[in-house]
């Protein structure tokens, strides 16, 4: 008999953007490895401990990567004393601190971003070394801060990002926070250390949990590229026709690139956690008809994305839906399938959503998991006896929590328990929803056309349109250029191919263009401005071509002040 509650199912997407410089070797920011003490560690303690907890948790290819980078890196610091890659990290290393007062100043405020209420004045000490550091921030004044003061700052930045787990069980981090400054070489190897065993546990816990089946693992596009725009750039206009696209139609040998970016996808996945993926969250959400054939074609079982894309490919399938309502619940919260297809396709329900990315960091995190169960009791009552009903709620799986308190600790573990033991509601993956509905023969419905766009506004307007996300294309289109006439050539070996088609790879981001615009903060579009014009410049080399003239010229200046930093959007 089919279980009669309403399956629920939780996505964490877990992405971080390349961020090694493909010049110097050098990462330029330190958000993997922060992010992966912090909230992939709780991530998967959360699963570990709530009985009943389930998840589907998506990791990018680019962000597995990096993971194993780090944790080689460290661990070679400690056993060799080679140096760190991470202007940050190698603060805890063994090498002394920087003489150059500008790269002092860059440790200075490198220590100082991140959430003001929950990271820095939660920690007496870390806020007052914070505030300490207005006095010396410039590089005139920056030559009065002691190396003492500068890795007392930076080792409580670290453990200012410590997961709540780690911070609750690990006694090194409670003995370093007694300590409270006046932190020694020791102190900072020790913690070194942790930082390298929680890196190197990340990957091989979420596959225990996988193996456990208290988890599912999914994956995206190999570097986390915008799949529709790859196809075909007028896939940009298909929400915002008079939208201005680059000088290039399109992108060269787009097709080509997706299956590759597909097909290399699942290799990286099998090679880390040891069986092929059935699920794909496509980079940013974003589809299109041909995006969606080819996930199908690279063997997957279901895609994943938002219902602001659902609703204008109904639309333009023949089907209006309201706005809201029980009969707009009812459509939506299903899968749907093309014509012919196997293919499984699941939107996620944004406004639910956005309730855990955007609103519930501001509640007690009781309230706020009550209120959270509440929603989909009442969403599951208005759909019931729907056949093949589903909810899935998906968002980022590490953005998210430097809003909330104790990094959404006490929101999570009441959500999770609150899920697990309800009477109406069953946590599931979208593989076992997948399976349950083939085997009671409840067929998804039909979707007879897809509108292109993304669970950012349904459009692609993120990464296409706007004059500087459309001059970073047309470098990148004449880069791709560059690349096929060398192929033709035959002129590359074989190994000097892969590993030019490795740094194309790299190139065909999307994080690039998610952060070209002057709405965006102007540090974060310097970073990545300056890490995609060098990415392309070691394209050109890797193909013994010398850079354009064009790539020593910044491409956007940002001015803006999203919510979140600019690293989520509501949908």
């Amino acid at each position: 008999m089919t279980d009669p509650r309403l399956p629920v199912v939780l996505l964490w997407h877990m992405h971080q953007p390349p961020y090694r410089d493909a010049l110097s070797g050098r990462y330029v920011l330190p958000w993997t490895y922060l992010h992966a003490i912090k909230d992939y560690t709780d991530m998967a303690a959360h699963l570990e401990e709530v009985p009943g907890a389930k998840a589907v948790v998506n990791f990018t290819p680019v962000l597995i990567e990096q993971i194993e980078d780090l944790t080689a890196a460290v661990r070679n610091c400690l056993v060799d004393g080679a140096p760190l890659p991470d202007a940050l990290l190698a603060t805890l290393g063994p090498a002394p601190l920087p003489l150059d007062p500008a790269a002092r100043l860059a440790l200075l405020r490198a220590c100082q971003r991140g959430d003001r209420e929950n990271l820095i004045r939660r920690h007496a000490p870390f806020e007052e070394l914070v505030q300490l550091a207005q006095s010396f921030d410039s590089t005139e004044r920056i030559v009065y801060a002691s190396d003492q003061y500068l890795f007392d700052l930076c080792v409580w930045y670290h453990l200012a990002w410590m997961g709540e787990a780690v911070r609750r069980e690990d006694e090194r981090v409670v003995a370093l926070a007694a300590k409270a400054r006046g932190f020694d070489e020791a102190d900072r190897l020790l913690l070194l250390g942790l930082i390298g065993e929680l890196l190197a546990g990340v990957l091989p816990r979420f596959r225990k949990l996988a193996e456990q089946g208290r988890c599912e693992l999914a994956v995206s596009p190999y570097s986390h590229p915008i799949l529709p725009l790859l196809f075909d750039f007028a896939a940009a206009r298909a929400s915002e026709p008079h939208a201005p696209r680059p000088h290039h139609a399109s992108y060269p040998g787009g097709a080509e690139r997706v299956r590759w970016h597909l097909d290399r996808a699942r290799q990286e996945f099998e090679r880390v956690f040891g069986f092929a993926p059935r699920g794909c969250w496509p980079s940013e959400g974003a589809i299109s008809d041909a995006a969606v054939k080819a996930i199908e074609s690279a063997g997957f079982d279901w895609l994943a994305t938002s219902v602001s894309v659902l609703r204008p490919s109904l639309h333009a399938s023949g089907i209006d839906v309201p706005e809201d309502g029980t009969e707009a619940e009812r459509l939506l919260n299903r899968g749907f399938a093309q014509p012919g297809s196997d293919l499984e396709c699941y939107f996620r329900h944004d406004g639910v959503s956005d309730l855990v990315g955007f609103s519930y960091s501001r509640w007690h995190g009781d309230d706020a998991a009550a209120n959270f169960a509440q929603e989909l009791s009442g969403l599951a009552a208005r759909t019931a006896g729907e056949p093949g009903r589903v909810l899935l709620v998906a968002l980022d799986g590490e953005n998210a929590w430097e809003y909330y308190p104790f990094n959404g600790w006490y929101f999570l573990r009441a959500m999770y328990a609150a899920l697990a033991s309800h009477p109406e509601i069953r946590l599931a993956t979208l593989s076992e929803v997948v399976d349950e509905h083939r085997q009671a023969g409840i067929a998804p419905a039909p979707l007879k056309q897809v509108r292109a766009g993304s669970w950012v506004y349904g459009t692609l307007s993120t990464w296409m349109g706007d004059p500087d996300k459309n001059a970073g294309w047309d470098l990148l289109c004449d880069a791709k250029r560059a690349f096929d006439v060398a192929i033709a050539s035959g002129r590359l070996e074989p190994a000097a191919r892969a590993r030019a088609e490795q740094q194309l790879a790299a190139c065909e981001a999307s994080d690039w263009f998610w952060w070209f615009g002057d709405y965006n903060p102007a540090g974060a579009v310097r970073d990545f401005d300056e890490l995609f014009r060098h990415q392309l410049a070691s394209l050109y080399r890797s193909l013994g071509a010398q850079p354009p003239a064009a790539l020593e010229h910044r491409i956007s200046i940002g001015r803006g002040a999203p919510e979140s930093g600019g690293v989520m959007r509501r949908s």
